[in-house]
């Protein structure tokens, strides 16, 4: 569920709150995956991260530097 309620939404828009799930889900499910059910990790973990921080940076530049 988008951490969409009011007061949230006053602040960021729509799309910024998706990210912020997805980074969020991602940020605890990885390791999770990997210490708990012995996935094994590879690079591409590492990808999807950095692509993550990338749509973080583009998706919130706006208030980053206003």
């Amino acid at each position: 569920m988008i951490p969409a309620n009011r007061m949230a939404h006053d602040y960021f828009t729509i799309g910024q709150l998706k990210i912020m799930q997805e980074a969020i889900t991602l940020s605890v499910f990885i390791p999770i995956s990997i210490y708990f059910f012995k996935e094994k990790w590879t690079w591409d973990y590492l990808w999807a991260s950095l692509c993550m921080i990338g749509a973080i940076f583009f998706c919130f530049r706006s208030k980053l530097f206003s």
